[in-house]
């Protein structure tokens, strides 16, 4: 999951070599933290979440296919 949303999150930003992205995984529960430059961070939320929400979205159906559940968390200063 690390690699999908790392790939499409540079894809958004400005500047793809600030963007940090760490994963936690636990039996069921993947959470991955997504880090992104103070200048990028509207570009990855979007207009009233929805950028985050779509990236959630796809995440939640790759996830899907190997049965875990996953949770994006995008982390601001």
């Amino acid at each position: 999951m690390k690699e999908l949303v790392e790939y499409i999150v540079k894809a958004l930003v400005d500047t793809p070599d600030e963007v940090s992205v760490s994963e936690t995984s636990s039996e069921s529960v993947i959470i991955v933290e997504v880090k992104v430059g103070a200048e990028d961070i509207g570009k990855v939320i979007g207009k009233e979440g929805r950028i985050a929400n779509a990236i959630r979205t796809v995440t939640k159906a790759a996830a899907a296919k190997a049965n875990k559940k996953v949770t994006v968390e995008i982390i601001t200063d």
